[in-house]
């Protein structure tokens, strides 16, 4: 008899946890015949806290569920978002922002079903959130130019519930542009002092989209936030989904399966798992996808480039590199254009001028400084430099990550054709950061994507307070003509005066070779056709409050 009962119970148990399985599958069945868009994250998401927004898979997210004071719009101009307009004082120090009186929290039991209006003091907290370091934000650096009062307290202020302010220790003219940035988005008190560290998967904003599932590595659902404030250029409320659906999917050659079988709606980028399936020699979507899936490209703030570190303080004994001739020769010595065209399909492009990418103030796509393919000039100047050093240069080691072997490989076969050894170091992603970060590779390779748009984010890369590993000069150049007109171009609101100042520091880099450009990135994105309204942008910011998708 106690058998029995226990194999009834057994039976009964599972016949509830099946039912409980077709319930949640129905749920979702009936998501799937909703406007919903799936895309795949393959670096998988860490957390959905704004105050941790360090990487693209994040900042994808976080777009979906916060906002912020400003916005970047796909031209990276910057418009009003929870802030409905600002003033900035005659002096650059004070900026007042006039908030919107119609955006809420989303909804959460804590508020016992009433609205919670977001007010300036929300920006308070928020923002001394990221600068507590208890929470340890990476992105307590955005507001390294806040003034602080007499109590040794942020110069954060809520004049009112709809007058926001912040005072600067200086003038900082790319300041706007920093608050567009993920780490400033708004988040309500109460709800982070209720999850404490767990805020990070029970997130509470006011987006276009709201947390709904996510089972962490597996699948991330965020649903319509009805009460949206936006509305489109016709007056219709935004967004026009009705949900996102973020798989977790590591192998891209199974994504692009998926993909390819319409069970995600886009790809951006491109993986050498299918770069020929996909693309022609030239760049272009290849004939037999272009009835199936479309293709938009557009130039992306992403600087890919190969580091010298050099540190004045480092011996010049055995290490050829801190030769400005040697390096020079590098710059010189292999075809970019060639490189670009049959190792990543034209995917990419490149300009004889410095760190900064197309679309930025003081970018100089006909400069006359920068490098073009010149071997013979490279082979003269490393005539020079043997003699300078008194004899052959030594084997140089040229450290990298897997995904960029092939390229890597290209440069150790042009510089040997010039008699110049390189050794190639294949150090994982993770490794080799630290190692360039800690100032233990001589020679590495290296990317800049754009934190917010304006150059001064490249040109810091080269400021000589920024040394890594407290700053991002991983190169440790300094130039104290450079180190002047950099702070200059901080103070100065004027565009053109702030943009010879720019082109002037990009020629002092580029004169001085701490780093090879190597091509200037693209931002590409393959989604099905009934996709309509996903526009790139050079910061490749996913916005899909404005996307449309057609299920019939």
């Amino acid at each position: 008899m106690y058998c029995k009962k226990t194999y009834f119970f057994i039976i009964f148990s599972s016949f509830l946890i099946a039912l409980s399985s077709l319930s949640s599958c129905k749920k979702f069945e009936k998501l799937d015949k909703k406007k919903v868009f799936r895309y795949n994250e393959s670096a998988n998401i860490a957390s959905l806290d704004p105050a941790f927004a360090k990487d693209q898979a994040m900042i994808w997210a976080d777009l979906q569920i916060f906002n912020g004071l400003l916005q970047l719009d796909s031209a990276l101009n910057i418009l009003p978002s929870i802030a409905k307009g600002y003033k900035i004082s005659e002096d650059g120090l004070k900026y007042t922002f006039f908030l919107r009186d119609d955006v809420f929290f989303h909804p959460h039991p804590l508020w016992k079903g009433k609205k919670r209006r977001v007010v300036a003091e929300d920006f308070v907290y928020s923002f001394n959130r990221i600068l507590d370091e208890r929470v340890a934000s990476p992105g307590a650096w955005i507001f390294n130019l806040v003034n602080k009062d007499k109590n040794n307290n942020y110069c954060f202020t809520a004049i009112n519930d709809t007058i926001f302010e912040i005072e600067l220790k200086q003038p900082f003219s790319p300041f706007l542009g920093l608050l567009t940035m993920p780490y400033t988005f708004v988040v309500p008190k109460e709800i982070v002092e209720l999850y404490k560290e767990d805020f990070r998967k029970n997130p509470i904003g006011t987006g276009p989209f709201y947390f709904k599932f996510w089972k962490e590595g597996v699948k991330l659902v965020l649903l319509k936030n009805k009460d949206y404030f936006e509305k489109d250029s016709y007056g219709e409320k935004l967004p026009y989904l009705d949900a996102i659906n973020i798989s977790f999917i590591v192998d891209k050659q199974s994504v692009f399966l998926e993909f390819i079988k319409g069970n995600i709606d886009f790809i951006s980028g491109i993986d050498p798992a299918y770069k020929d399936e996909l693309l022609t020699k030239q760049g272009n979507l290849k004939e037999k996808y272009k009835n199936r899936i479309s293709l938009s490209k557009q130039p992306y703030l992403n600087t890919e480039y190969l580091g010298f570190l050099v540190d004045e303080k480092l011996s010049k004994k055995d290490n050829p590199l801190l030769n400005k001739k040697v390096r020079q020769a590098i710059n010189y010595a292999f075809d970019r254009k060639k490189m670009i065209k049959y190792m990543r399909n034209n995917i990419g492009y490149y300009h004889k001028g410095g760190i900064i990418p197309r679309g930025l103030l003081g970018s100089d796509t006909a400069s006359s400084y920068g490098y073009d393919y010149n071997p013979q000039k490279a082979k003269q100047l490393l005539e020079i430099a043997k003699k300078e050093l008194g004899g052959n240069i030594p084997t140089i080691s040229l450290a990298t990550t897997s995904t960029y072997l092939d390229l890597c490989k290209y440069l150790q076969q042009q510089l040997n054709l010039l008699d110049l050894d390189v050794r190639i170091e294949v150090t994982p992603p993770g490794a080799l950061r630290e190692q360039i970060a800690q100032s233990k590779s001589m020679f590495f390779r290296g990317s800049w994507i754009a934190d917010y748009p304006d150059s001064e984010n490249y040109l810091s890369l080269f400021y000589s307070k920024n040394f890594a590993p407290k700053g991002p000069n991983y190169t440790h150049f300094s130039n104290k003509y450079f180190d002047n007109l950099y702070e200059l171009s901080q103070r100065e609101n004027d565009i053109i005066k702030r943009e010879k100042l720019y082109k002037t520091m990009d020629s002092i880099i580029m004169d001085n070779s701490p780093i090879i450009i190597l091509y200037y990135d693209q931002v590409l994105r393959f989604y099905q056709k009934n996709i309509e309204g996903l526009y790139p942008n050079p910061m490749n910011l996913l916005i899909l409050k404005s996307v449309r998708k057609n299920n019939s």
